[in-house]
């Protein structure tokens, strides 16, 4: 297992994680053959498995290779809805776009089959239009707006402008009612550091707003990697949870083997951060780590872990 999203409905955690056989040998593998599982918790600890609820659909649907990351929100009318991505892999590429799940109570979903949103080419990048492997939209994180003016999707997506391999922003939409979507430009500009943000979260700690997002050494633009042993978590501060992200001022949280970071807080209130081990040397322990308790730290300007521990 690797990428995962929670959601809580007040008294147990939800738990959604992309997994795949460890029977295809290949950690490279996973990504092609992704399904999205649900486990449960009482504490963040301990978890019990119930097994797949999405996985990929026909051979001519949006989500038809594979089910990658997304996010789980109850809306106003009482139903829960998963925003999640979907992969179609070809031989040289793959191409990714954003669909809709729905369930009465966390448990059964049902997928809508229509793509929600695809990348709009006035202001992102299109398979074909650089030399990057893949049409990058995915991940979306959804969250209602601050002024009570509908929905916002954060996605990791990239430029259609700069140098490729530092072309990595935060994509963004709108929503009137999570039903209707409409593409916007960007929250962040190129040119950060960035190929891409992965698993982008926005969250309100205290009295501020906290930006995570993950990227691999690998996937760092050539200037910022230099000094980067492996990529990792990254924090940001931001005055407003639906943008602009200066992301280029972005400070690491922890670096590989922790990526895709996710923020909730516990049952008492302490805010805790989980990852998966993704290490940069190209072994996959397949595992998610225990809660790790974070604080800001004002002098670094960024979230700073406690001690480490791992569950498999």
């Amino acid at each position: 297992m690797w990428d995962f999203w929670l959601a809580d409905d007040g008294s147990t955690f939800h738990m959604y994680y992309l997994h795949a056989p460890k029977s295809l040998g290949d950690p490279a593998l996973r990504h092609r053959n992704a399904r999205i599982g649900h486990a449960i918790s009482q504490d963040l600890i301990t978890w019990v498995s119930y097994g797949v609820v999405l996985q990929p659909d026909s051979p001519d649907a949006f989500d038809a290779t594979a089910t990658w990351t997304g996010s789980v929100l109850k809306g106003p009318d009482g139903i829960w809805r998963m925003f999640y991505t979907g992969a179609r892999f070809y031989e040289t590429h793959n191409i990714e776009s954003i669909g809709v799940a729905t369930s009465p109570d966390l448990h059964t979903w049902t997928k809508q089959p229509a793509v929600v949103i695809e990348p709009d080419a006035r202001w992102y990048e299109k398979y074909g239009d650089s030399t990057w492997p893949e049409e990058a939209w995915r991940d979306p994180w959804v969250f209602a707006d601050p002024a009570g003016d509908g929905w916002h999707m954060l996605i990791t997506a990239r430029a259609n402008n700069g140098d490729v391999d530092d072309r990595g922003v935060i994509g963004h939409a709108v929503s009137p009612d999570l039903e209707k979507w409409e593409v916007r430009p960007p929250l962040s500009r190129p040119g950060a550091g960035f190929g891409h943000l992965e698993v982008p979260q926005i969250t309100i700690m205290g009295d501020r707003a906290v930006l995570l997002f993950s990227c691999g050494v690998d996937t760092l633009a050539a200037k910022k990697a230099e000094g980067f042993d492996g990529g990792g978590i990254w924090s940001l501060e931001t005055d407003h949870t639906n943008g602009p992200f200066n992301v280029a001022s972005a400070a690491i949280v922890t670096t590989a083997p922790l990526y895709s970071g996710r923020l909730i807080q516990n049952r008492a209130g302490q805010w805790v951060m989980m990852a998966c081990h993704d290490a940069s040397d190209g072994s996959f322990d397949g595992i998610v780590s225990d809660p790790l308790p974070v604080r800001w730290d004002s002098e670094r300007g960024g979230l700073t872990t406690v001690t480490i521990q791992t569950k498999a």
